[in-house]
C-alpha cells in the first residue's frame, strides 16, 4: 500500500479550506484518510498552515511520498528539513541538539520573514486608506467650493433680478403718466 501525504478539500464552493492527510494512494481526494496531519487555508494572506511537524516527519520516515504542494507546504513549515536532520541523527552526523538548533533557528528565521510580510501588507493596506481618505478629502472640499461659488451665483442673480424689478417698477409710472397726457 502506498501511502501519500496530500490535500483533501473541504470548504463551500470559491472559499477552499484543506486538511493535510496521510492517505492511502488509491483513496479518491476526498475520501478516506488514515491520518489527518494538519490544515492549510488559503483565503488569507498570508495564507494559514497549521501543521503537526513531528506527524508530518513520522510520516516521510515511514515512507509517505507527499504530492507537489504538499511537498511546497511542508517544505515551507520545516517539516522536510527536520526530516533531513533527523536523519543525518540517525546516521550519526549530527546529535540530537546540533539538529534541534539548526531547526529551531530556521523556525525563528522563517517566523521573521513572516511577520515581515503582515507588517508590509498592513502597512500597504494602510496607506491605501490614507490616499482614499487624502483623496476623498480633496473631492468633498471641491465640491464645497462648487456649492459656495453656486450659491454666490444664485444671490448675484437674485439681486440684479430685484435691481431689473425695481427699475421696471420705476419706469413703470412713468410709462403709465406719458399715456394719460397723450390721451387726454
Amino acid at each position: 500500500m502506498s501511502v501519500k501525504i496530500r490535500l483533501q478539500r473541504h470548504g463551500k464552493k470559491g472559499k477552499p479550506f484543506y486538511w493535510i492527510v496521510a492517505a492511502d494512494a488509491r483513496a479518491k481526494r476526498d475520501g478516506r484518510f488514515l491520518e489527518k496531519i494538519g490544515t492549510y487555508n488559503p483565503n488569507t494572506n498570508p495564507a494559514t498552515i497549521d501543521l503537526n511537524l513531528d506527524k508530518a516527519v513520522t510520516w516521510l520516515f515511514n515512507g509517505a511520498q507527499p504530492t507537489d504542494t504538499a511537498r511546497a507546504i511542508l517544505s515551507y513549515k520545516g517539516a522536510l528539513l527536520k526530516h533531513h536532520l533527523e536523519g543525518g541523527v540517525r546516521k550519526g552526523a549530527l546529535t540530537a541538539e546540533q539538529a534541534e538548533a539548526k531547526l529551531a533557528a530556521w523556525l525563528e528565521e522563517k517566523a521573521g520573514k513572516v511577520t515581515a510580510k503582515k507588517d508590509g501588507l498592513a502597512k500597504s493596506k494602510a496607506d491605501v486608506k490614507a490616499e482614499a481618505l487624502k483623496a476623498e478629502k480633496a473631492a468633498n472640499e471641491k465640491r464645497i467650493a462648487a456649492q459656495a461659488e453656486a450659491a454666490k451665483a444664485e444671490e448675484a442673480t437674485e439681486e440684479v433680478a430685484e435691481e431689473v424689478a425695481e427699475a421696471a417698477t420705476e419706469e413703470a409710472p412713468a410709462v403709465e403718466e406719458n399715456n394719460e397726457e397723450t390721451q387726454a
